[in-house]
């Protein structure tokens, strides 16, 4: 591999990093933030969805302003901003400030989601292999050692100390990663040029097509990290110390999994490793819903996790190549969509069959994915 396109994967895997330590040491100063402010479970609610709104805003814009200034300045910007914004929730003193200081957040993060995709392609192209599986990864890794950190600090340095370390050092990861982000290249020229055709500012089929595959995987992801521990407690009646396992070994799998994704798309191409892990995700809920047993559950939301793992980042990056900056955005969007409405439908759905037969529809998204990523695959390539 270039040294210059070697040192643009170490640059973007940082910045994935850092992105996984925003929120992890954001969701574990969740209790702290509640108490310092009064809020209830429902007002902090509010709060978190002002983060997904901000971000459903921004997100459908940033692909068309990734191709006219390149993913490396708008991924150098919207970490910065990003970044910095951790800090708002923090300072607010008020209900209504905190909702602006989240909805802030959301905005950015939009930006930063696009773009730093973007800019994953962009590695992959000069590295001339797939690299997003392991990008991805980084993310996750960055999430564990937020909660490692957390777990140091959490309780032990006021709030402002711990969120500012953890801003300091993301800061200074872009410090160190901006000279290396690489231009966009051609391709940012040809979608400028698309740009003057009426047509191409609306999405196309194939990006809503991927859009779809992504709202449905993001759906099932969505779902066992919000409903896991649930599951465990209220239909399992697994002991207390047993409760995290589902989402732990679901975790865990999907970052090993990310790790090693790549030499798998190498290996299988990106349609059977989108199909077959779709399977293997489908098969695992299966598994962990038709024997409800700690053991057997436990392995089922591992065999999930592993096949989810690389479903998501294989589709940003058949996007990015296929439809440039403005396809990401909107399989980004539609994806995040799927991510967000995920949990509260099982919420809902819960209510009226129960959790185990609701948590059914995760799997079945699992499976439509993996029944309809052929004809996807086959439509991109005619």
């Amino acid at each position: 591999m270039p040294s210059v396109a070697r040192s643009a994967q170490l640059a973007v895997s940082a910045l994935f990093f850092g992105y996984g330590l925003l929120f992890a040491t954001l969701g574990l100063n969740m209790p702290g933030l509640r108490d310092a402010l009064t809020l209830s479970e429902t007002q902090l609610g509010f709060g978190l969805l002002m983060v997904s709104v901000g971000s459903l805003l921004t997100m459908p814009l940033t692909g068309r302003w990734a191709e006219r200034w390149g993913s490396h300045r708008l991924t150098r910007l919207g970490a910065g901003l990003t970044f910095a914004s951790l800090l708002l929730p923090f300072f607010s003193t008020s209900l209504s400030g905190l909702l602006l200081a989240f909805g802030i957040l959301g905005l950015f993060n939009g930006v930063l989601d696009v773009a730093l995709s973007a800019q994953g392609v962009t590695a992959e192209k000069a590295a001339e292999r797939p690299l997003m599986s392991r990008l991805h990864a980084f993310y996750s890794l960055g999430g564990l050692s937020g909660a490692l950190l957390g777990g140091l600090l959490v309780g032990q340095v006021p709030i402002l100390w711990h969120v500012g370390f953890v801003t300091a050092i993301m800061l200074a990861l872009l410090l160190w990663t901006s000279p290396r982000l690489l231009p966009d290249g051609q391709s940012t020229q040809i979608s400028r040029n698309a740009t003057a055709d009426p047509a191409a500012t609306r999405p196309s089929s194939a990006a809503l097509m991927l859009g779809g595959l992504c709202f449905l995987g993001m759906f099932t992801e969505g779902t066992n990290y919000d409903w896991a521990a649930l599951y465990y407690r209220d239909v399992l009646e697994a002991q207390a110390g047993q409760i995290a396992w589902g989402y732990g070994a679901f975790s865990g799998a999907m970052a090993l999994g990310r790790w090693f994704g790549d030499d798998l798309r190498n290996w299988l191409g990106n349609q059977q490793t989108v199909q077959l892990g779709a399977a293997l995700a489908a098969l695992g809920m299966g598994l962990a819903l038709v024997w409800p047993d700690v053991t057997t559950s436990t392995i089922g939301f591992a065999l999930s996790g592993l096949g989810l793992s690389n479903v998501v980042p294989v589709i940003y990056s058949v996007a990015g190549h296929a439809l440039a900056s403005r396809g990401i955005a909107t399989v980004a969007t539609i994806g995040y969509a799927g991510f967000l409405l995920g949990p509260p439908l099982i919420g809902f759905l819960s209510d009226a069959v129960g959790l185990r037969t609701a948590l059914m529809l995760a799997g079945l998204g699992a499976g439509l994915v993996a029944l309809l990523a052929g004809r996807v695959f086959s439509a991109l390539r005619s």
